[in-house]
């Protein structure tokens, strides 16, 4: 058996991606990861680097120095980047917001992946996130960078709405796993270059009593 690649991946982004609200403190990076194990073929580090209440342009300038250290040493080094929500709860126009993704994506030469932000906040909140999502789409296609969409398959399920932390706001621990399902299933095993497992990491289920 080949010996697994040393993989390090920086992951970027608000309170969403710093796992605020699971009260697991695991978030979607923790789950995304924990389902990353070694028999896939990579031995993956990844280091959530999210900022509460910081928004894509703020997210962006940081990303080249937090960056260094943590790419030092491995065999394979890409970045993930995925905010968005700390942009439509502040109001910053989507035009900037873009822009920011823009610059984003031409500060890192390592393989890139960027995880829209899910629907969240009032109505009015939910539509700048949704016009954030199409045009984050749009940005990524035009670069032939690999992008997974959470917003429309979430706006459509109940247990998302649901799926609250005491702040009405945050995920709590099954809405991170609903995020880290459609990471997982969109594009985050090729775009490592591996396949998915196929058993699961850690078997949870409960031994039936015999008689």
């Amino acid at each position: 058996m080949a010996h697994p690649r040393d993989v390090r991946v920086c992951v970027f982004g608000d309170s969403f991606v710093a796992g605020v609200g699971d009260p697991k403190a695991l978030g979607w990076v923790g789950r995304v990861a924990a389902r990353t194990p070694s028999s896939t073929g990579v031995s993956l580090t990844a280091y959530p680097l999210g900022v509460r209440g910081e928004a894509t342009e703020e997210v962006v300038v940081r990303m080249p120095l937090e960056c260094a250290p943590r790419f030092a040493r491995g065999d394979e080094h890409r970045v993930v980047l995925a905010p968005g929500v700390a942009d439509a709860y502040r109001g910053v126009p989507v035009a900037r917001s873009v822009a920011a993704l823009e610059f984003g994506l031409s500060s890192v030469s390592v393989p890139t992946l960027v995880v829209g932000p899910p629907p969240v906040g009032d109505a009015a909140m939910v539509a700048r996130i949704g016009e954030l999502d199409a045009s984050w789409a749009a940005v990524c296609a035009a670069r032939s960078v690999p992008y997974i969409e959470t917003f429309r398959p979430l706006s459509a399920k109940a247990s998302w709405q649901r799926a609250r932390s005491d702040d009405g706001l945050h995920p709590d621990q099954t809405g991170y796993g609903l995020l880290a399902y459609l990471v997982l299933n969109g594009g985050w095993y090729p775009w490592l270059g591996v396949e998915a497992p196929r058993t699961p990491v850690k078997d949870r289920r409960v031994p039936r009593a015999t008689s």
